[in-house]
């Protein structure tokens, strides 16, 4: 009796417009449309009302696409276009640092910064890798397996030594970079990049390590120079990113190893993943073979390698590593993080 007392004393106030009035448009959702309902129980069966009317109509759209799409291929006419599904990529907030393909300023740019000697093969990669004090088993295999990964480096023992005499070490001794990964309570991270001799230094947050020996069907790496992907990295911090991982690897890579390495940015989180390709000739199926066409399709399969983690750049600094006097380039902040839908790679 209570309810249905309620419900009355609802429509009584809705009638008079005492009550605040319902969202209307093509914009207001569900429940902007059923907020201004007090009871809770009216309010979750118009709710329901109205999520079942919507999924019919949702139903009705999709056939009437279907049968169009249908009609369409059996004239011979393009079908028509697919609505196109949002998300925050293809909704990202405008960045005014995009790079433009054929933007001249940036290749002015990009022809006298600090990797330019690498990109115009006249210097090539020699990486030194160390690690924090006091490393785990756990980081020992993961690095034997970046030694794998990397075309040309070394690793060096820390062995006590703080980082700013470690990178004169290195860039005494004709390094290009240097990779420093550190590690807590047996977990590696973070990486530490430095381009040498003059930057810049780049600190990742190092997280999702999976070793290569605990991929299902993984395989061992050759010997052969691989071939390096970059995907996404659009912003000149971006680009400058981009760079920066690129000058670890040869210009040259041995196309006869079939070896990818491969650095994905999506939502400023990078993901790396090491993989071996090959293709292969299969025959077609006897619905898919159509008059006038081969009987035969070339397919491609990959073997994840390993290792496999994730980066997000917390930093870029100026010249070498410098913690007291450095000058920055960027650096992230919490402020920075007030929209998912901005992304600053």
């Amino acid at each position: 009796m209570a309810q249905k007392r309620q419900r009355e004393e609802d429509k009584t106030a809705e009638a008079s417009g005492g009550s605040k009035q319902p969202a209307s448009g093509s914009n207001a959702t569900l429940g902007q449309q059923t907020s201004h309902i007090k009871n809770k129980l009216v309010r979750a069966e118009l709710y329901a009302k109205l999520k079942h009317k919507q999924k019919k109509q949702k139903k009705v759209e999709r056939k009437r696409r279907d049968a169009e799409a249908a009609r369409a291929e059996e004239l011979g006419l393009e079908p028509p276009p697919k609505k196109q599904q949002k998300t925050l990529e293809n909704t990202r907030e405008k960045d005014v640092t995009m790079v433009e393909e054929g933007d001249e300023e940036v290749a002015l740019d990009e022809a006298d910064d600090e990797f330019a000697a690498h990109f115009a093969r006249e210097r090539e990669p020699k990486v030194l890798v160390t690690t924090c004090y006091k490393p785990s088993k756990t980081m020992f295999t993961f690095l034997a397996e970046m030694l794998e990964v990397l075309p040309r480096v070394e690793y060096y023992k820390r062995q006590g030594f703080p980082l700013k005499q470690v990178v004169g070490f290195a860039a005494g001794r004709d390094y290009s970079d240097l990779l420093v990964f550190n590690e807590d309570r047996k977990e590696v991270n973070g990486l530490l990049h430095v381009h040498l001799p003059d930057g810049p230094t780049a600190h990742y947050r190092l997280s999702s390590l999976v070793l290569g020996q605990d991929i299902r069907g993984h395989g061992r790496p050759s010997s052969h120079r691989p071939e390096l992907v970059l995907n996404n990295f659009g912003t000149r911090l971006g680009r400058r990113v981009g760079r920066m991982l690129g000058s670890l690897f040869h210009q040259e890579p041995q196309f006869r190893g079939r070896r990818v390495a491969t650095f994905h940015n999506q939502r400023d989180f990078i993901f790396f993943r090491h993989h071996r390709y090959i293709f292969e000739e299969k025959e077609s199926t006897a619905e898919a073979a159509q008059p006038g066409r081969p009987k035969t399709a070339v397919v491609a399969r990959m073997q994840e390698l390993g290792p496999r983690f994730t980066l997000k750049l917390q930093s870029l600094q100026k010249g070498t590593f410098d913690s007291k006097h450095g000058e920055f380039e960027w650096v992230h902040k919490k402020e920075m993080d007030t929209s998912r839908r901005r992304f600053h790679l």
